[in-house]
Order: C-alpha cells, then sequence, then structure tokens
C-alpha cells in the first residue's frame, strides 16, 4: 500500500492554532486523513488550515490525486477519514465497497470551459476549433471525471476530437497548457482560476458537463469525531464560501 500511495501528493497542514472559533467545542484532536479530488487542492488547502485553527491539537493531512485513483486506494485499504470526490460515479465505487459511514453528502458542483494562454492567441471560441487540424488539446482520461464531463461535453457539441494527451488528473491536464505542450484542455473553471497565465473560454456545451462533488466519512475512519467534524466544517456556510470564491457552485438543495 505504501508503493500505492507513492505517487499521491500529501500535503500536511500544521498550523499553531490561536483564535478557536464554535467549532472548537469538539473533541477532534489528533489527524483526520483527508483523500480529495485534485481540483480541490486549493480550497482544501486553505479549509484544512482553517479547520486547525478551529481545532487546536488537530492536524489535516490532505491526499490530492484524480478521484478514481483515491477511490480505488480507499477500496484497497488506504488509510483515510474522509473522501471528497469529483464525481458520483466515483464516489460510488467506495460505496458499493461499503466503506462509508452513512451516505455521502454533495458539497458543491463544478463546470468544464476551455483553458487557453493568457490572451487566447489562437482565439479559440468554442469546442468545435479544438477539432482544427494541427491544434493540440489536453483531455483527462474517461475513467477521471473531468474526463467523463468532457466526453459528455464533447457529444453534446458532436465534435470528435484526438487528444494530444490524456491525463491521470485535471491538474495534470493543465499543466500542459502552462507548459506549453498543447494549445487547450477541457479542465473545471475553477482550475483555471487558480492558475497564472491562463484564461478560461466557456462553451454552452458544458451545462451538460456539470460535475457534484460529493463528500463522505469512511467506514474505517481512524478519527470519526475529527472526520465528522471537518465534513461539518467545509459544508458550513464558511466553508461553501471559500469554494463559491473559487469558482465552485452551490449544489441546488444550498
Amino acid at each position: 500500500m505504501r508503493a500505492a500511495l507513492a505517487g499521491v501528493a500529501a500535503l500536511s497542514l500544521s498550523l499553531a492554532g490561536c483564535g478557536a472559533g464554535d467549532e472548537a467545542t469538539a473533541d477532534t484532536g489528533g489527524t483526520v486523513t483527508v483523500f480529495a479530488a485534485a481540483s480541490l487542492t486549493e480550497t482544501f488547502t486553505k479549509l484544512g488550515k482553517d479547520f486547525e485553527s478551529a481545532h487546536p491539537g488537530t492536524r489535516v493531512v490532505l491526499n490530492f490525486a484524480g478521484s478514481s485513483a483515491l477511490a480505488t486506494q480507499i477500496t484497497q485499504g488506504a488509510p483515510a477519514d474522509v473522501f471528497a470526490a469529483a464525481s458520483p460515479a466515483t464516489m460510488k465505487t467506495v460505496t458499493d465497497a461499503g466503506d462509508v459511514a452513512g451516505a455521502p453528502a454533495v458539497l458543491v458542483r463544478n463546470q468544464l470551459v476551455i483553458a487557453v494562454p493568457e490572451g487566447n492567441p489562437d482565439r479559440v471560441g468554442g469546442l468545435a476549433e479544438l477539432a482544427r487540424p494541427g491544434r493540440k488539446v489536453a483531455l483527462c482520461a474517461e475513467q477521471v471525471p473531468c474526463g467523463a464531463a468532457a466526453k459528455n461535453a464533447l457529444d453534446a457539441a458532436g465534435v470528435r476530437l484526438t487528444p494530444a494527451t490524456l491525463e491521470q488528473d485535471v491538474k495534470g491536464a493543465l499543466a500542459k497548457v502552462k507548459l506549453g505542450e498543447v494549445d487547450a484542455a477541457l479542465v473545471y473553471r475553477t482550475d483555471v482560476r487558480a492558475a497564472a497565465g491562463l484564461a478560461a473560454v466557456e462553451f454552452p456545451e458544458s451545462a451538460r458537463a456539470v460535475n457534484d462533488y460529493p463528500i463522505v466519512v469512511l467506514k474505517h475512519a481512524g478519527n470519526p469525531d475529527g472526520a465528522r467534524a471537518f465534513v461539518d466544517h467545509v459544508r458550513s456556510d464558511a466553508g461553501l464560501a471559500v469554494l463559491t470564491a473559487a469558482g465552485f457552485q452551490a449544489p441546488p438543495s444550498r
């Protein structure tokens, strides 16, 4: 399992907590290990720090990767307390394996855009232009939520293209544009907003490629109290404010 996890980015957030808020009354000391979709990197990093400040003595460890890879690791026994996925389909892998404690709740939604270099030098205006001869496009692999969403959007537009590369998470696809290795990529709106030197091109078919992000406490959580408190924190009004400020959409129930 150590080998399986070696490629997963692990971010350990430690804060000398001060100014604890209302949540500090919960007994959540110790480590809370959160497996989260790569597209949640920036927001969950901030939310993890906020949670530690509100819960002195608690340490949040964040593992970011493609949701499908994380789901597989969880079902194979990787130790984790919380799972936040970028699609219901990848969450279903974990629920079907009986590895959840309760029903997942939709945290936020996300939508695809076309990521291009700042200034949009190729003047990309929509999905059909991605299929032009000679144009290099990065997509996520279909088993990854951003890849499944991209397929839905392309099918809705009737566009067929051969990607220059298929990446295992949305950050990988975005990096190809930043490095100049491709002309464009289909990624989430939130990822482009968080990246320097890139611009987002909106397209109408993205309405057919909206992904719900479910979150759940895991059945074998080593710190179930901390896990529940973390989920409550990110689903709170303050947590939702951080997420929507980054470009995520509140779920319909909110």
